[in-house]
């Protein structure tokens, strides 16, 4: 049974997702095996048991897949893996905490999309405002818009304390220039909205952050990428299938979160379908997600 492509996949939480379960079946693993409660220090001796067991060509069939709920922690995780390998026992790694990567990746490339589409312009030096910024959704796609050219703000709602250090934390991490912001008021995040060009809602599922009053006094507002698909939608006045649809009363166009999660879909298929096909070992973050995003989302 040398030939089974397994998936080994790891998460510091108390269970995997079932999403990313799956998605990596569905995508052409024929085993997957979670382990579950898994720490840094957890990692090498995983890794090593996988790859010394199935010989230099079964390795080729066998990946590890990263989850859990932080960014920083599953990248760590992803780099103790790689550090782990010995060539030629060597397989790909897949981090994607709480699918924060491929969500943010197809949200980033979706309004990279309307942009250019919608409004003849790109992404770079656009003013992002990302609500919901200290989730790892909303983190992820300030990294991933500031590393595109963009200029992103992190926007938290219980003072700037935890937003800033999530901020600074990014920017030394990613050699980024992430803004911070409260938005803990309805006139912060007033304030917020007239200065931004695109906004991303990274909220948490049926909670309403932005009402369409708002938007409308957003005047150099181009696009608005919400990832909440259970009502209320995070923004009021998008729609979840919206895709680049006028937002009423605004010059903006609204991405909605069954538009963006299309994208987030195939991404995260597309890179899992990556480490089956590939003859060398791939190391997949969300660089690689955004690669995948931007040519599923024209």
């Amino acid at each position: 049974m040398a030939n089974l492509r397994i998936l080994h996949m790891l998460t510091p939480l108390k269970h995997m997702s079932p999403f990313d379960v799956n998605m990596a079946l569905d995508a052409g693993f024929d085993v997957t095996i979670p382990y579950t409660s898994v720490t840094i220090e957890d990692v090498t001796g995983l890794v090593q048991d996988a790859i010394f067991s199935r010989g230099p060509e079964g390795v080729k069939r066998t990946g590890v897949f990263i989850g859990g709920k932080r960014a920083i922690e599953a990248l760590d995780m992803m780099k103790r893996a790689k550090s782990a390998m010995v060539p030629p026992f060597e397989i790909s790694v897949f981090a994607d905490p709480a699918g924060s990567f491929t969500t943010a990746a197809a949200m980033v490339a979706c309004a990279k999309e309307a942009l250019r589409d919608t409004f003849s312009t790109e992404l770079k030096g656009k003013c992002i405002a990302v609500f919901g910024g200290t989730g790892v959704v909303g983190f992820a796609s300030a990294v991933i818009a500031s590393l595109d050219g963009a200029s992103a703000t992190l926007i938290g709602y219980d003072g700037p304390d935890r937003v800033r250090k999530i901020a600074e934390e990014a920017n030394a991490r990613f050699s980024v220039n992430i803004a911070y912001a409260d938005g803990g008021t309805e006139e912060q995040k007033n304030a917020l909205v007239r200065e931004a060009e695109v906004i991303f809602a990274a909220g948490p599922a049926g909670k309403r952050l932005l009402t369409l009053d708002q938007l409308k006094q957003a005047k150099h507002l181009h696009v608005v990428a919400d990832v909440n698909a259970v009502p209320p939608s995070g923004v009021e006045g998008l729609g979840v299938n919206d895709d680049a649809t006028p937002i009423p009363g605004t010059g903006a166009v609204g991405i909605g979160a069954l538009a963006v999660g299309n994208v987030k879909y195939r991404t995260e298929a597309g890179l899992f379908r990556q480490m089956i096909e590939s003859e060398r070992p791939l190391y997949l973050d969300f660089r690689d997600a955004y690669a995948l995003a931007q040519k599923l989302a024209c």
